[in-house]
């Protein structure tokens, strides 16, 4: 009845105010990815067990605090759905697109989805009232890789991860490579070309700006458009927004020499970068992630792997393999919580 359960309440309220009633265990860490498209979080056991997951798209250009509010209201449909209760939640990581402030778990930019100076760390600590751990996207799937993947128990891991921009990540003998207070390895962003095209960025000529799957989209939506790809053209035609890894691929199974041109010349420039990589830090493992590379891994990896080899120098030609990544999506939710766990979990030993 009623007054029955206005007993009990009152009863755990009085259990918990005079500390006679056990503390819940924090028993589930929560992972989430930030991406320029989706978003997705998925809640851990402590073993890795996976005991939920939920996936919606980003929108963006919504704006920065829609974002936030959907990211916090994508956790809690997650917990609902999965009927975990938030007490139970040890830490949030949650890797985020663009520089991050480590300090204060800020996304500083994200060129990709027009979002500044956004506090998702503290709006989550007090949504959820955790420890939560911010770090950039591509550092938090090179982790995940590290971890558990391609890139498993390599003492120098890079990835570069081409999507509606193209990030990069760095663990250097288990650590994430970090600047001081910021977080770093903007591939993406680095110059390898004398060109005008440019890219969310102003700099012209960049990774992202020739490699990204985005310009690859808009260059096949022109030749589309000139009449050069009659599959795409007919099947997707010229909508950027409709222009995925998925239809690119079709269209190069099915005739569109001239889109395989596209994925080659984005995928050497990726390559490029990876020579000036290696030769500033001589990873022994390149690995490769995202929606194109899953779609075409044959085409996007081998061009990358080849353009590379052929122009590091000597020394290095044979120290270091490109892969691709095997977590998939989940690459980028498992290495921010395996980040935040690991982090926690240190901060908290005495």
């Amino acid at each position: 009845t009623p007054g029955q359960t206005c007993r009990k309440c009152l009863f755990a309220v009085f259990l918990k105010v005079n500390g006679l009633m056990a503390e819940t265990e924090k028993d589930v860490w929560i992972g989430f990815d930030l991406g320029g498209t989706k978003m997705l979080a998925i809640a851990y056991q402590d073993d890795w067990k996976v005991i939920g997951r939920r996936r919606r798209k980003t929108r963006g250009r919504d704006g920065a605090e829609n974002g936030v509010q959907r990211i916090i209201s994508t956790i809690h449909r997650l917990l609902a759905e999965s009927e975990i209760d938030s007490d139970r939640i040890a830490g949030i990581g949650i890797g985020c697109p663009g520089p991050i402030d480590l300090d204060t778990g800020c996304i500083l930019t994200t060129p990709n989805l027009g979002w500044d100076d956004v506090e998702i760390g503290k709006s989550l600590k007090k949504e959820f009232g955790c420890p939560v751990r911010v770090i950039n996207d591509v550092d938090a799937g090179v982790f995940g890789e590290y971890r558990f993947g391609a890139a498993k128990d390599s003492r120098c891991a890079v990835g570069i991860f081409p999507g509606t921009g193209v990030g990069g990540g760095c663990v250097y003998e288990g650590r994430i490579l970090q600047g001081a207070g910021v977080s770093c390895m903007e591939v993406g962003h680095t110059r390898i070309s004398s060109s005008s095209r440019s890219s969310g960025y102003k700099l012209p000529g960049t990774v992202e700006a020739e490699g990204s799957r985005l310009t690859i989209a808009a260059e096949a939506a022109k030749a589309a458009h000139r009449g050069d790809a009659p599959y795409l053209a007919k099947t997707v035609g010229t909508d950027l927004a409709e222009i995925r890894s998925g239809a690119l691929a079709t269209s190069i199974a099915n005739g569109d020499k001239v889109i395989q041109d596209l994925v080659e010349e984005a995928a050497t420039a990726i390559g490029l970068a990876v020579v000036n990589i290696v030769h500033l830090l001589a990873p022994d493992k390149i690995v490769l992630g995202g929606g194109l590379v899953e779609a075409m891994e044959d085409i996007v990896v081998g061009t990358v792997r080849k353009t590379a080899r052929e122009s590091v120098m000597g020394v290095y030609r044979d120290r270091f393999d490109v892969v691709a990544a095997e977590l998939g999506d989940d690459a980028g939710v498992l290495g921010a919580c395996a980040w935040a766990k690991q982090e926690i979990t240190k901060q908290e030993q005495p």
